[in-house]
Formats: structure tokens, C-alpha cells, sequence
């Protein structure tokens, strides 16, 4: 891990302080950039979002994409949490927190509203910042995609159905513009030019300038990585300031259910087997959230100014944070976590399982 890499909460936690101040001291230029969207997905942040992920699907190798049924149980586990624990879990946590606990302290007239946001924002897996997240965890980045690309497709037949349920509403307005509009900006562009450079570099030059390019790249990656945060609370600065205590105790239930969830998918996949390197972005991807999917369904059920939105907001502001501590634990657990009685039988089997592949092609050869 590099210096930079090293210290990269540090910089995020300057990131976090130069958005909010530039939010406060410059909001017309930021309220500017922000309205640069299309189907509420803001244009500046989608371009970022690109820089971070590119070069983690440079990555792969398509043909190898059939290798990942071996981790069926991973990806199991992936739609166990996403879609079976996450948004019901999030509907508990927020009628005891929000509901109950913090009832005395919040606006009578928005305690639904930001139920209701909070079961948005956990009812929409994670798209695109996923891939972040697997690679500071040196997740497998086959599975990582194949993981991403079936919680997308569950996610068009799912979403409205499940939020509807526990808002108790009748019908939901998704917003599939916003929807086709992310998945194609977030997974499919990247994905084409991802594979088209990774082509092309192949091509010119074979793996090791493959490999040159990555090391080129990857920090490119942290850099739009801290760039997205400084712009993310830029646009929230005058709410931070205006509402932290609203803020924080929305932010309670929050991270109570990334760590819950997080820690459950790592335990079944424990459990399960599974490598470390399945478990890493199987977990991470049950913890955070596809928030602009979120931001834009609570607007356009709630409006601009609800406590829906502000809710799926606060998702947005504590996710980059939240997250790189969720990556760090999945890191500093890894011997423990190989240390299971499941995983170590899975080494042993696989290890067996090649030994004797190589010695039926010694014996044909």
C-alpha cells in the first residue's frame, strides 16, 4: 500500500472539511455544479464516478467471468442481505431510532418522512462505488462485477415492490429514468471503455504494460475518489450546518445498519466457505447504497424539501467515511477470517481438487 493509500482517511476527512466550507463560502458556483444533471443524476459527480471505477474493470478479464459460479454461495449471500435483511432490518432500526427514541428531538410532522427515507436508501444496493471499495479489499473483481450486474437486474422487478410493502403504499413512482440513466452511466459506459483500453493495451503491449498502466491509474482512481467527497458535501454544506443535530441522529440508524449488515454478509460467507476475496465485496456491497437512486425516488415521492430527501442525503454524506472503515475491518480480520474451519476445508478441497488436475494431465501428457 502506498503512502497515499496509507493515509487516505486522513484525506478524507480533509475532503469531508473543504466541501462543507467551500459549500458554505461559495454555494451560487456549487448550487451551479449541482444543477448540472440529467434525471437527477448530477453530470460532474457521474464523470468522477467514471475516473474512480475505470480502472478497477480494466481489471477483468471477461473470459475469465464464467469462473464465478464456483462462488455461488457468495453470491447467495450477496442477495440473502441486499434483499431479504437490508431494507426490513433498515425499517426496524428506523421506527426504534427515529420512531421512538428520537421522536421528543425531530419535527413532529417529518418523523414518517424520514422512516420513509431511510427505507429508500437501504431498499437500493450499491452500484457503482462497489467497485471502490472490492479494490482497496483486493476483492475478486469478477465476482464484484457479477455481483453488481444481478443486484441491477433483481433491482428493476424489486425495488418498487419492497419499498411499497413498507411504506404501505399503494403504488411507488419510481423514477426509471434515473434508474436505466445510472446503471448505464455507472456500469455499462465504463465497463465498454474499460474493455476497450484493456484491449488495446494488450494488444500494444501485453500484460506488463497492462500492469504499468494499472499502477498509473490506480491512484488516478483515490484522487476522483476524494474529488467526488469534496463535492458531494459542497452541495450539502449549508444543510450540515444548518441541521447537525437532525443530521447525526438521522445518521444513528444508518450506521448501525452498515455495520450490521456488512458483518452479517461476512459472517455467512465465513460460514459459507467462501474466499476472503468473495467476502470482502460481498459484504461491502450490503453496506452501502445506490443513493442517487434513493435521493431521486424520495424527491419525487416526498418533494425537494422533505424529510424523505434530507434522509437519503445523509446516506450520501457518510457513505465514503462509514465505508473505508467497514474496508478497513474486512483488512485487518483477514487471518482470523481465514483461520474458519469452512474456509480452511474449502483451501484444502480446492488444493486437492488441483493437485489431482495436474496429475491427470501429467498421466495424458
Amino acid at each position: 500500500m502506498s503512502t497515499f493509500e496509507r493515509y487516505l482517511t486522513l484525506w478524507v476527512a480533509l475532503c469531508i472539511a473543504v466541501g462543507i466550507a467551500l459549500g458554505h463560502f461559495f454555494p451560487t458556483v456549487f448550487q451551479a455544479i449541482g444543477s448540472a444533471e440529467i434525471a437527477k443524476v448530477n453530470l460532474p459527480v457521474a464523470c468522477l464516478v467514471w475516473l474512480m471505477i475505470i480502472p478497477m474493470l480494466v481489471k477483468i478479464d471477461f473470459a475469465a467471468l464464467g469462473q464465478v459460479k464456483e462462488h455461488w454461495r457468495g453470491i447467495g449471500v450477496t442477495l440473502f442481505i441486499n434483499w431479504a435483511v437490508k431494507p426490513f432490518s433498515m425499517a426496524l432500526l428506523g421506527w426504534v431510532f427515529i420512531g421512538w427514541l428520537f421522536r421528543p428531538y425531530l419535527p413532529a410532522d417529518q418523523i414518517d418522512s424520514y422512516i420513509a427515507g431511510l427505507i429508500l436508501l437501504a431498499a437500493a444496493p450499491c452500484t457503482a462505488m462497489v467497485f471502490v471499495w472490492s479494490n482497496l479489499t483486493k476483492g475478486e473483481p469478477h465476482f464484484t462485477l457479477s455481483q453488481v450486474a444481478v443486484n441491477d437486474v433483481i433491482m428493476i422487478v424489486a425495488f418498487a415492490p419492497i419499498v411499497g410493502l413498507l411504506l404501505g403504499l399503494s403504488a411507488i413512482t419510481v423514477p426509471w429514468d434515473t434508474l436505466v440513466l445510472s446503471v448505464a452511466l455507472y456500469i455499462v459506459v465504463p465497463v465498454i471503455i474499460a474493455q476497450v483500453l484493456r484491449n488495446r493495451i494488450l494488444a500494444s503491449g501485453g500484460e506488463a504494460s497492462l500492469a504499468r498502466v494499472l499502477r498509473f491509474l490506480q491512484p488516478l482512481s483515490l484522487v476522483a475518489l476524494l474529488a467526488t467527497l469534496v463535492l458531494l458535501f459542497a452541495f450539502q454544506g449549508e444543510q450540515i450546518i444548518a441541521q447537525p443535530l437532525i443530521i447525526a441522529m438521522l445518521a444513528v440508524p444508518i450506521l448501525i445498519q452498515v455495520y450490521f449488515n456488512s458483518g452479517f454478509a461476512y459472517l455467512l460467507n465465513r460460514a459459507a466457505g467462501e474466499a476472503h476475496s468473495i467476502a470482502g465485496p460481498s459484504a461491502l456491497i450490503g453496506a452501502s447504497n445506490f443513493f442517487e437512486l434513493a435521493v431521486a425516488a424520495a424527491i419525487s415521492l416526498f418533494g425537494f424539501n422533505s424529510g424523505a430527501a434530507l434522509a437519503t442525503v445523509v446516506g450520501v454524506l457518510i457513505e465514503v467515511p462509514v465505508m473505508l472503515s467497514v474496508v478497513k475491518i474486512v483488512n485487518s480480520s483477514k487471518g482470523w477470517y481465514e483461520a474458519g474451519s469452512a474456509v480452511r476445508r474449502r483451501v484444502e478441497a480446492d488444493a486437492a481438487a488441483g493437485g489431482e488436475t495436474l496429475h491427470l494431465a501429467k498421466a495424458r501428457g
